[in-house]
Order: C-alpha cells, then sequence, then structure tokens
C-alpha cells in the first residue's frame, strides 16, 4: 500500500471517555432550559419527555457501540456509513453532522454570554451594535463569548491530557452540585408537590407537551456520539464503548430530570416567570440566595466549558477523518508535531464558530434548531449501517440487527417530526431557509469534489477510512 495514512495516538482513558459523553450531552442546556421545558410542557410533560428522549437514544447507542468496537477509528458516523454504503453517502451523513458538532460549539460560548446577562447585565451591555430578530448585539458579549472560544481551542490543540483531566473535573462538579441542589429543594423556599402543577401545558394537552420535548432528543443528547469519533485514540478495547455510552446517557437523563423537579417545586407559579431572562437561575436565586446562585453558575459554567471542549474534539476528530480520506483538503489531516492534535481541523472550527457571536442568540438558534436534522441523518445512517454490518453471514448478530432497525425507525420519527409543517415540534421558517442553505452548499462542494472522491479506489479509502488493507507498508 503506497498510500501514507497518519493516525492519533491511543492517549484516552475510560473516565475521559465517559465525561466527554456526559459533559457533552448535558452542556449548559439542563441549566439553563428547564424554564422554557416547564413553561412549554408542564412538569410532567418535560420529564417524561426528557426521559423517553433519552431512551431513544439508549436504543440508538447500541449500534454505535457495535460499530465502534468493529470499527475503531476516528471518523465516527463517516467511517461507519462508509462501511455499509460507500463513499458518497459518507460525504452526506459526515456533511450534516459537520453542521451539528459545529453549532453546538458556536451555541455553548453563547450560553456562556447568556449567562453573564442574567449574573452582571451591565458588565455585557457595553457597546451597542445592532439587533438581529430581536436581539441586542453588544460589543463586550462579542468579545466574551470570542475568548472562550479560542481559550478552548487552545485547550484542544494542546492534547488529550489537558482536555481530559479537566473534562472530568467539571463533570464531576456538575454532578455534585445538581445532587446538592436537588436534595436542598426540599427545605428551602416555597417548596411543594403542589407547585409541580400544571403537569402538561393547559392548552396543548398531554401528547404535544411531551412531544415537543421528545423531539429535541437528538440535540438535547447530542454528545454521546462523541465517543466513536475518538475511537482511535483509546487506550482501552474499544468493546467498552457501549458501556460508556450507557453511563454517559443515564447521567444525563438523571441530570436533566433533576434541575427540571428543582425548578418546578419550588415556585409556586412558572408561567409567572415566562419571558425572563433564567428561570432556573430566578428560582434559585429566590429559594437559595446568592450561595445557591453561585453554585449554579459554576455548574453552568463548567456544563458550557465541558460542551465546548467535547465538541471541539469530536468535530475536529471528524474534520480530520474526512481530511485523511480525501474528503475534504488534506491539510486537516495534519497532526501538530509536539502535541499529536489535529490542530488545524481544530483551527477551521474555531473559524467558523468566531462567526456566531455577531449573529445574535436568536439567529444562532435557527441554526441550531435546523443541526437537530443533521444529527437525526447521522444517527439514522448508523442504524441503517448496524443493520445492513449485521445482517452478513460472516457478522450475522440478531440483537444489534433488530436494535438497528429500532434505531432507523426512530431516527425517522425525529426527522418527521423536525421536517413535517404540520408536526408539533416543525422547524420554525428561518430554521427551514437555514437548513435549504446548508444543502446547497454541501450540493456546490460535492460538485467541486466529486471528480476526486470518483477517482478513489475502494482498496485506497478502505486503508485510509477503515485502516484495512495496511499490510504494515507504513
Amino acid at each position: 500500500m503506497s498510500e501514507k495514512r497518519t493516525e492519533l495516538e491511543s492517549t484516552m482513558s475510560k473516565r475521559f471517555i465517559w465525561a466527554i459523553a456526559y459533559g457533552s450531552s448535558i452542556g449548559w442546556g439542563a441549566f439553563i432550559l428547564p424554564g422554557d421545558w416547564l413553561i412549554s410542557s408542564g412538569t410532567l410533560g418535560a420529564t417524561l419527555g426528557i426521559t423517553i428522549g433519552g431512551i431513544l437514544m439508549l436504543i440508538i447507542a447500541v449500534g454505535y457501540g457495535a460499530l465502534t468496537a468493529k470499527f475503531p477509528v476516528s471518523g465516527g458516523e463517516f467511517a461507519f456509513t462508509y462501511a455499509g454504503f460507500g463513499k458518497f453517502a459518507a460525504f452526506i451523513a459526515s456533511w450534516f453532522l459537520v453542521l451539528g458538532y459545529i453549532c453546538v460549539v458556536a451555541l455553548n460560548a453563547s450560553a456562556f454570554s447568556l449567562l453573564f446577562k442574567f449574573v452582571l447585565p451591565d458588565f455585557l451591555e457595553v457597546g451597542y451594535l445592532y439587533t438581529i430578530a430581536g436581539w441586542d448585539v453588544y460589543i463586550m458579549e462579542v468579545i466574551l463569548s470570542t475568548v472562550i472560544l479560542i481559550i478552548f481551542a487552545w485547550i484542544s490543540m494542546k492534547g488529550s491530557g489537558l482536555s481530559g483531566n479537566l473534562q472530568f473535573i467539571f463533570c464531576l462538579f456538575m454532578a455534585l452540585v445538581v445532587a446538592g441542589l436537588f436534595v436542598l429543594s426540599f427545605f428551602v423556599g416555597e417548596f411543594s408537590f403542589e407547585n409541580a402543577q400544571p403537569l402538561f401545558h393547559e392548552t396543548d394537552g398531554v401528547w404535544k407537551s411531551i412531544i415537543l420535548i421528545v423531539a429535541i432528543a437528538p440535540w438535547m443528547y447530542v454528545g454521546f456520539d462523541n465517543i466513536p469519533q475518538a475511537a482511535e485514540e483509546f487506550k482501552f478495547s474499544a468493546d467498552k464503548t457501549f458501556k460508556l455510552i450507557v453511563f454517559g446517557i443515564i447521567a444525563s437523563i438523571i441530570t436533566y430530570v433533576a434541575m427540571i423537579l428543582v425548578t418546578s417545586w419550588i415556585y409556586p407559579d412558572q408561567n409567572s416567570m415566562d419571558g425572563a431572562v433564567w428561570v432556573t437561575g430566578s428560582v434559585i436565586q429566590n429559594s437559595m440566595g446568592i450561595i445557591g446562585l453561585m453554585f449554579l453558575t459554576f455548574a453552568i459554567t463548567f456544563g458550557v466549558f465541558t460542551g465546548l471542549n467535547g465538541f471541539y474534539m469530536s468535530s475536529s476528530r471528524l474534520i480530520f477523518a474526512l481530511g485523511r480520506a480525501q474528503f475534504v483538503p488534506a491539510i486537516f489531516a495534519k497532526v501538530h508535531k509536539k502535541n499529536k492534535t489535529p490542530h488545524y481541523a481544530v483551527l477551521f472550527v474555531l473559524i467558523v464558530c468566531l462567526v456566531a457571536p455577531w449573529l445574535g442568540r436568536t439567529a444562532l438558534n435557527w441554526i441550531v434548531d435546523m443541526s437537530s436534522v443533521g444529527v437525526s441523518i447521522a444517527f439514522l445512517a448508523t442504524s441503517a449501517v448496524a443493520v445492513k454490518y449485521f445482517s452478513k453471514p460472516e457478522s450475522k448478530n440478531i440483537v444489534y440487527v433488530i436494535f438497528g432497525v429500532l434505531g432507523v425507525i426512530i431516527s425517522l420519527v425525529f426527522l418527521v417530526l423536525l421536517l413535517y409543517p404540520g408536526s408539533p415540534a416543525a422547524l420554525s421558517a428561518p430554521s427551514y431557509y437555514a437548513l435549504l442553505m446548508w444543502v446547497i452548499l454541501g450540493t456546490i462542494f460535492f460538485a467541486f469534489k466529486y471528480k476526486t472522491l470518483k477517482s478513489l479506489s475502494k482498496e485506497e479509502l478502505d486503508f485510509l477510512i477503515l485502516n484495512k488493507g495496511n499490510d504494515d507498508e507504513k
């Protein structure tokens, strides 16, 4: 084999990989969004939606665990889709997944600014620039988001030792804060189970209340699929992938539900909080005072950090794998001489995300909403590959086939909920336009790369993507 294949070093421990799954899934959402979910779905509607969504993710995760064990290389869904359906399908799945990952990096940076908007509003509301879709953009907000993006790009480029230790510490602290707030919620403020009313949205009813939350499960739990992106760097057997994913998702479900309940039952009227900058923050401040708010602020800060850290890692590894296979410019497959990280891929993610702080949070939300479509497409592709791969005589496994079929159905349901205009969880019109723009950009890029992709033989791509046919001639 004459092709040279750049490889990443095996430096990632099990605790780092678990922290990637948990920290990326939780991010800032568990601490900022419970108030929004309570207003849109009620306490029980939000709780059931979160739990059902997590269970659906566990079903999809079976295929991820099985395929990672078979293909322990960088690229995750890119490698899986190539193995199952070839290079063109792999390009399509990866194009949408890159979008999803980069959007989450951008939104985490904006969430950090949102936190400051609540805690220190006078600090951020300096240097008014303009208003986009009702959101005032200030230069201080842009600077803060930009600085946080640059810091975590640097951490990601330094290697998994630093980022892994930080990720685990941040996750441990988040879990302790959530446990502490949950226990304290029984003894502070106006705690009462009666405060959990309404259990469902009073006009939308039970079904819509639950579906509104279930439909965003791909976005809420995206993060467990970061694990396969780093499979090449595991310091342990890839057979342990599924267990780590399960532990990550279960921890995420518990965290989401705990924060919903804390926000719900220590304040008597959630509807009166509608319009608050940060409902959960207001509830904690009113019931637990400045100390409670301080711990919550640290938790959300670390949630933002784990999200940034995790998705910088996954997006850069995906782009690295695409560059190594010549699907994107080969420079993205280069690794840092000292740190052995795909630093050009990290820089690319940083540069794209630096646009986000200038867009305002409302406009950014449109992009993130449609990124759920990209993630769902990746889930669909992986589940379909599991069905095809484990149906073959040489790798036959009926359990994985069954879970793969269920994963395909679940992914299609997510896509229908997001894309069908009559769905209670359908994308807004701006999100449809943003999705259409991404599809057009992908079509143009595919047209430019078509000749290159067509010229690559299966033998070459098997080696570059899956590390097959190596013959030790590197």
